[in-house]
């Protein structure tokens, strides 16, 4: 598959579910504290001093929430379907339309980013590519953080909410993660695995890796 398949792939499951899955997700935070602690060390690690970005950030709800933490935060998602219900959502805040592979921003830009259930449709030999450009956008010492559901056996989404999209979601191992994270020179910070919820309809476990990029 070729990068643009794949991100065209992506883009129109999620232009197709937006609407839904929006919906579907609207309470989830409220449930999860564990993402919500997790989500206030990351602000407190990216201290206010400049821009976050929050790459793949869907309906923005992941966004929203570092906002009311106090950071400056704007958001990036491929589909203009989930741009349109955060823009709608959160009218104060910035989204914008672009790919985390190749993200519109100077070298050393951001003070913090966060990747939230975003890099789970990304072909495995494309991570280091992604974690080199998170690595280029972030200045030095600033904070990544990125969430994953963990595991090996990956899961299948066929016509989603009666759509006629299907989209395969990636399981990851967090020590494959973290050893990617080091080699694109990040220094990991703590790694968080929370067992599956079947309240939350979760049949993995939750993975929370977050790191600093290094000074070179």
């Amino acid at each position: 598959m070729t990068e643009a398949d794949f991100l065209t792939a992506t883009r129109t499951f999620y232009d197709a579910i937006a609407e839904d899955y929006a919906r579907l997700f609207e309470d989830e935070m409220a449930r999860r504290p564990l993402e919500r602690a997790v989500l206030r060390v990351f602000a407190e690690l990216a201290g206010g001093a400049g821009p976050v970005a929050d790459l793949g950030c869907g309906p923005g709800r992941t966004t929203a929430r570092l906002a009311a933490l106090g950071l400056d935060v704007f958001g990036v998602d491929l589909s203009e379907s989930m741009l349109a219900i955060a823009r709608r959502e959160n009218p104060g805040l910035r989204f914008e339309r672009g790919s985390m592979l190749e993200l519109d921003l100077p070298d050393g830009a951001l003070s913090g980013a966060v990747s939230f259930y975003s890099s789970i449709h990304l072909p495995e030999d494309r991570l280091p590519a992604l974690f080199a450009e998170f690595h280029r956008v972030l200045a030095p010492g600033a904070p990544l953080l990125i969430t994953f559901q963990a595991g090996d056996e990956h899961r299948h989404h066929d016509r989603p909410f009666g759509h006629p999209v299907a989209l395969t979601f990636l399981r990851r191992r967090p020590d494959d993660m973290a050893a990617l994270l080091t080699r694109a020179g990040f220094a990991l910070h703590s790694r968080t695995v929370r067992e599956a919820d079947p309240a939350l309809g979760e049949t993995s476990p939750q993975a929370f890796l977050l790191a600093r990029r290094g000074a070179a």
